[in-house]
């Protein structure tokens, strides 16, 4: 099922048994999460309707606003709550890293590559509606997706910049930005997508990483904070691309993710303190995350 140079690569970084574990997270048929939008709607009234139409859920004690279904996305999508962008179909582990950015109102935010609009529109909710976003997406198709989420989402004070996010304006300057880069896929493989992972795609991915991360450094305020993140599994994507980025720059410093709040995750070890790699699992796909800080 698996690239023999995936799995050869997964080998070196975490050894064989959390390679199969790995690799049978892979096969699993993973469950459907949605985040409820509580600037549309409220928990209790969409549990209400869920209750309403036999669809069993599970809370995800990590984000009050987050569930598990037992039914397919297919079932959802017919439902009024879906259609009415009260709830928005996300999986758990791209909820997280608009929550470690902790987004406070009336900062400047920037989504460097933010289509579809799911961490977009979730900055919004965290804020109600209260942060400056700039939405980044170069593709126009996915750009008009993004505008359309984004208002189906009743998010507000978004502004959508459809240009490459490698050369943004210099004057643009942000209190927070959030980089969700994009990567080879190699925590989201599943039978479907396992025979798209090849070696070609993910070099393409670490150059463009590098090139992104070294332009959000560019835009972000002296003590600002910048969450990278990937839907990769692989150090190349994750902990390199930090210590590529570390010694280019002396004016940026990790800052540790607080865990508090997420004991439940089924982790990773990383080769950096303080970054997060989830597991892919049938509930969560698999996912890193880390956190920069620019000091002068």
């Amino acid at each position: 099922m698996i690239p023999e140079f995936l799995k050869e690569k997964l080998i070196n970084q975490y050894g064989l048994e959390l390679t199969n574990q790995i690799i049978e997270g892979y096969k699993k048929e993973r469950n459907t999460s949605i985040r409820i939008n509580n600037l549309k709607t409220t928990k209790e009234d969409v549990l209400i309707i869920l209750k309403e139409n036999n669809i069993n859920y599970q809370e995800i004690n990590w984000y009050e606003n987050s569930l598990l279904l037992d039914v397919k996305e297919d079932i959802v999508k017919t439902l009024d709550i879906y259609n009415e962008g009260k709830i928005y179909l996300q999986s758990l582990s791209s909820q997280l890293p608009p929550l470690f950015l902790e987004p406070k109102e009336n900062e400047q935010i920037l989504d460097m590559t933010a289509a579809p609009g799911g961490k977009t529109t979730e900055i919004a909710a965290l804020t109600n509606n209260g942060a400056l976003i700039t939405a980044v997406e170069k593709n126009k198709i996915r750009a008009d997706r993004l505008k359309y989420n984004i208002e189906k989402q009743g998010a507000k004070k978004v502004s959508v910049l459809n240009v490459d996010s490698r050369k943004l304006d210099e004057f643009f300057m942000f209190d927070k930005i959030l980089l969700d880069a994009p990567c080879s896929g190699s925590g989201t493989l599943s039978k479907e997508t396992i025979n798209d992972f090849n070696e070609d795609l993910l070099t393409r991915s670490i150059k463009f990483q590098k090139e992104l991360i070294e332009e959000a450094i560019k835009h972000l305020k002296v003590n600002g904070e910048l969450i990278y993140s990937t839907c990769s599994i692989l150090k190349e994507e994750n902990e390199e691309i930090l210590n590529y980025i570390l010694k280019k720059n002396n004016n940026i410093e990790i800052i540790p993710l607080d865990l508090n709040n997420f004991k439940d995750l089924p982790l990773l070890p990383s080769n950096i303190n303080g970054t997060l790699c989830v597991m892919p699992t049938k509930e969560y796909e698999g996912f890193f995350v880390s956190k920069l800080k620019r000091i002068k």
